[in-house]
């Protein structure tokens, strides 16, 4: 077999050629020489591959006009089959609809309807009745007083399904009424610091809130909303869940703090009322009086020590006595005139001694300071 040796014929070697010039590098020519073949070969590699891109981009190119082709070889064979039937049935008709014709009339073909028309009517949705502040306070009441013991049975259930059953033999509880009640009742309940149970029933009066809305979207009876909420509660996804949650969360916080603005306001109406209380005949407050006091006459008064007190007066200037004295007087901190009815000196009344006569309060301050001047000397 022979060999074919062409293939050796076209190698370039850089460093076969000898015969150069003298005042030529041979080593500069050869690197130089090198470097033009390198760059030669990438260009060839680049321009093949741009053909090689060219080549599978028209490739692909043609192969989706084959495919197209035969598709549409395909619908030609579809197109002119299916116009085949077509024309089959159209004769078809032609000659049903000629039979038709030569059929006599008859009562069921002589005439037909020309138009129909149904009309459905819809129930008019009572309103409730506009009501008075006053009528619907009476109304509530009302509703409380016969339901309240089932408000509070509902608002202690835990289960969903129970809960459910309970309103459907109970329908008469989904109202505004329940709500606003299981809201107050869940404010009483954080003000007497019962938090675990005040969190219970919050859970049901957003329950109880979501019907009475989901009613209000759908425009029908809150009733009839029943069964559709909870099947909606227990098959929820984790969005509406999380929902649901948040809104329990917001309640409990909105109750938390009325609650904690209510004790506030209950406190403040006690000391004012205990303030009150002690207002002596003159309308001043002892306690607020004592505190005005200079040290020594308030000490008189802390030690009830009625001849201490006839001293320090003694010495005080006239006007600071009288001032002093008369808002004692005032205050019930002095009661002046009980030498006339025990024989004794004035005398310091406690606390519980607020009470006093209001004439005695009319006395003059000059009597009231002469009178102290006297038990003195």
């Amino acid at each position: 077999m022979p060999i074919d040796y062409s293939k050796w014929k076209n190698i370039e070697v850089s460093d076969d050629e000898d015969d150069t010039h003298p005042n030529i590098d041979n080593a500069s020519l050869f690197r130089w020489r090198h470097q033009a073949r390198i760059d030669r070969m990438k260009e060839m590699e680049k321009t093949k591959k741009n053909y090689l891109t060219e080549k599978e981009k028209a490739e692909a190119k043609l192969k989706e006009i084959r495919e197209r082709l035969e598709r549409e070889e395909a619908a030609r064979e579809d197109y002119e089959k299916a116009e085949e039937e077509f024309r089959k049935a159209q004769s078809k008709c032609e000659e049903i609809e000629k039979e038709e014709r030569l059929q006599p009339w008859n009562v069921d073909t002589i005439s037909k309807d020309g138009w129909e028309k149904t009309i459905i009517n819809k129930p008019q949705k009572m309103q409730p009745p506009a009501l008075t502040e006053e009528e619907k306070e009476r109304r509530y009441q009302s509703f409380v007083d016969q339901n309240k013991k089932k408000i509070k049975e509902f608002g202690l259930l835990s289960k969903w399904d129970d809960c459910k059953k309970f309103l459907l033999e109970n329908p008469n509880l989904c109202c505004e009424e329940t709500a606003n009640y299981l809201t107050l009742w869940c404010l009483n309940l954080e003000i007497e610091e019962k938090h675990s149970l005040m969190e219970h029933v919050a859970k049901q009066a957003i329950a109880m809130q979501y019907m009475l809305e989901l009613a209000k979207q759908l425009d029908v009876d809150v009733r009839g909303c029943i069964s559709s909420f909870f099947t909606r509660i227990q098959q929820a996804d984790q969005p509406y869940l999380d929902a649901f949650e948040d809104e329990i969360n917001a309640f409990k916080n909105r109750i938390r703090e009325r609650a904690k603005v209510r004790i506030e306001a209950a406190m403040k109406q006690v000391a004012e009322e205990e303030r009150k209380a002690r207002l002596g005949p003159g309308g001043l407050d002892p306690l607020e009086v004592i505190e005005t006091l200079p040290p020594e006459l308030r000490e008189c008064f802390e030690v009830q020590d009625v001849q201490k007190l006839q001293d320090v007066i003694s010495k005080m200037d006239e006007k600071d006595a009288r001032y002093h004295l008369n808002r004692c007087i005032d205050s019930g901190l002095w009661i002046p005139g009980k030498e006339h009815s025990s024989g004794k000196g004035d005398d310091l009344s406690s606390t519980e001694q607020q009470k006093t006569s209001a004439e005695r309060k009319d006395q003059e301050e000059e009597a009231v300071y002469s009178d102290a001047q006297e038990n003195v000397n």
